[in-house]
């Protein structure tokens, strides 16, 4: 949500932001800007619109210069137009802000700085922010660093900033709470972004700054991090990044999310690497087994989670309860923060989210540790705040996730759940040594029977462009693939705009059916599973109400075959593992409808990647 880059050096500031800012485009926004300092002067250049419309507007004077910050912007405060984008002047135009995230009391502040004689002109949180700093300078006679760190203290709500000044040419002020920044360390040269995909071609060295941290970016003098409540020095060290150039390109496909969706075989191997070891009928992952005696003895599990790491987390319930019989509760991260949560120590709290930096998971994290609870956090990004927050966890390995619309990051998601539950069920022993193995050999399968599945995206297609001017739609599953049609109906109103929910096929009778007529599709998810029956019954009333039905099946289905419109074939494999094989022909079907509709897959309207505000 929202994306910064700053860069201090050697290089010319204006085609590293421009790169940089595209890179970023995936996490959301509505308008980009930049502003460079050419020696003498800052120069600025923003728009509503696109990274290619910043570009389009750039003069030349802004293109000169080795220091400067971009931004681009998913609105909050103030609609989406050229005065609200970022960056933000002071009042004198002596120093200039990029801002994410949301500072709550920014009315209060405005308000009094009104009072002092100071114009705004926009609506914006950010340009209250920029003016309460340099009333900090007038006021105190402080240099820019110590501004905004008693600036920062006054304000409520979150934030990552870059902070230049013009009476301070070699230097950017950086600062975090709640939103992610990291700090690229290069020779002589330094690049402050929202994650590390901006400068990777330049260095693998970061640092990120952890909450309520600023830092001092010089030219040629140490790097200062410091603690914004107290001003104490943070003894800081740099990381290696694991990320290379090739995993955030294209590499010859039309969108980043149909690359993802084609790259689940892979990564799901990837998953398994190391922690997977069927023909030994061992799990080994260190997170477990170094905290197995909490896993064990607690009275019960929650999952907290927002969107489609929801989903994962109701495939989670399933497998859990199954295979491990432990009790096990999904909570909407951001209601379970705010509903005073009855938790104890006896707890295990599993927090999920792709990027590790979802603020409502984050927040929930720090309310299940403040409550005594063992939090274990599954996340995909290395270093990032969750991964961080948690007392222990998994990564997913899926590699960056560029398309706002989540594919690889769900079926790891689910594949590092399962594995947890397995091994749980191995330890408490409620899994016979026959089933337990057997689940281990099928794991082992499921990349292939992941590519398996792949294999149908011609047909896919076809059916897609049947359907690509529906405006409802209706999925339906059962058991483990209930979750599967929530997200089925989630990844087809993410990128299309084609409303569409996700029901128990049980529940079809207790109001959606008013809505099934001639046109209506309804996609079924009814693979071979103990309720078999039952789907083919709602299959059966669908079509008596004239519903188009597209069913996925287990290959071989001959009953389902008969009485759907299209049906669409997956390889079989036992029904607990079956919603990372039937999630996939869902996922390409939602790509092929937005692509055919003309819609932006990749950065869906409205819509961001890392979700860093409440």
């Amino acid at each position: 949500m929202c994306g910064i880059v700053g860069y201090i050096g050697h290089r010319d500031a204006y085609p590293v932001i421009i790169k940089g800012l595209s890179r970023l485009e995936y996490r959301g926004y509505d308008s980009a800007g930049l502003a460079i300092f050419d020696g003498e002067q800052i120069n600025l250049c923003k728009t509503k619109g696109k990274v290619a419309d910043l570009v389009e507007k750039s003069d030349e004077a802004i293109k000169k210069g080795t220091i400067g910050i971009g931004h681009t912007r998913w609105a909050t405060h103030g609609v989406p137009n050229d005065v609200n984008s970022h960056p933000h002047f002071s009042n004198s135009g002596e120093l200039v802000i990029i801002h994410n995230g949301i500072i709550e009391n920014y009315d209060t502040l405005k308000q009094e700085l009104i009072k002092r004689g100071y114009v705004f002109h926009s609506d914006t949180d950010t340009e209250v922010l920029v003016n309460l700093i340099e009333d900090v300078q007038k006021t105190q006679g402080v240099k820019l660093g110590k501004a905004v760190q008693i600036a920062l203290n006054q304000v409520v709500g979150a934030y990552a900033i870059a902070v230049m000044d013009i009476k301070k040419p070699d230097e950017i002020v950086a600062a975090r709470l709640g939103s992610p920044l990291a700090i690229g360390i290069g020779d002589n040269e330094y690049f402050i972004t929202s994650d590390a995909s901006p400068f990777i071609e330049y260095t693998n060295n970061a640092i990120y700054l952890e909450d309520e941290e600023m830092a001092v970016i010089r030219l040629h003098k140490p790097l200062r991090i410091r603690k914004i409540k107290d001003d104490s020095l943070v003894d800081h060290y740099a990381q290696e990044l694991q990320l290379n150039l090739e995993q955030i390109e294209k590499n010859g496909y039309d969108h980043f999310m149909l690359k993802e969706i084609y790259e689940q075989p892979e990564v799901i191997k990837d998953t398994f690497r190391g922690r997977l070891l069927a023909d030994q009928g061992i799990i080994r992952m260190a997170g477990i087994e170094d905290n197995i005696d909490k896993f064990l003895n607690a009275k019960r599990i929650i999952i907290a989670a927002c969107g489609t790491s929801w989903h994962a987390a109701l495939v989670a319930e399933y497998v859990i309860e199954e295979f491990a019989r432990i009790p096990v509760e999904v909570e909407y991260a951001s209601e379970f923060r705010y509903r005073n949560p009855i938790i104890d120590s006896g707890d295990v709290i599993i927090a999920i989210s792709q990027s590790g930096e979802t603020a409502d998971t984050l927040a929930a994290i720090k309310l299940a540790k403040s409550k005594g609870a063992f939090v274990f956090g599954v996340c995909n990004v290395v270093g990032s705040s969750i991964s961080r927050e948690t007392h222990a966890g998994a990564y997913t390995h899926a590699g960056p996730e560029i398309g706002v619309a989540s594919t690889k990051a769900f079926t790891t998601q689910i594949t590092v759940l399962t594995l947890i539950a397995l091994r749980l069920a191995k330890a408490k022993g409620t899994l016979a040594n026959s089933e337990y193995l057997k689940y281990l050999h099928e794991l082992e399968l499921i990349p292939e029977r992941v590519e398996e599945a792949l294999t149908k995206n011609e047909e896919i297609l076809k059916i897609s462009e049947v359907y690509k001017d529906a405006t409802n739609c209706l999925y339906l599953g059962r058991g483990y693939n209930y979750p599967v049609a929530l997200e089925g109906a989630l990844k087809l109103k993410e990128i299309s705009y084609i409303h569409a929910e996700g029901y128990p096929a049980a529940e079809m009778k207790h109001g959606p059916i008013a809505l099934i007529d001639e046109h209506m599709p309804v996609i079924v998810i009814a693979p071979e599973q103990e309720h078999y029956d039952k789907v083919v019954s709602n299959i059966q009333e669908i079509k008596a109400r004239n519903g188009k039905i597209i069913a996925i099946v287990t290959k071989g289905d001959k009953q389902v075959r008969e009485l759907a419109d299209h049906v669409i074939e997956v390889p079989g494999i036992s029904e607990s593992l079956t919603p990372i094989i039937t999630t996939i022909p869902l996922q390409l079907l939602s790509y092929h409808i937005a692509v055919l509709r003309n819609c932006n897959v990749d950065q869906p309207r409205n819509l961001a990647k890392s979700v860093t505000v409440e």
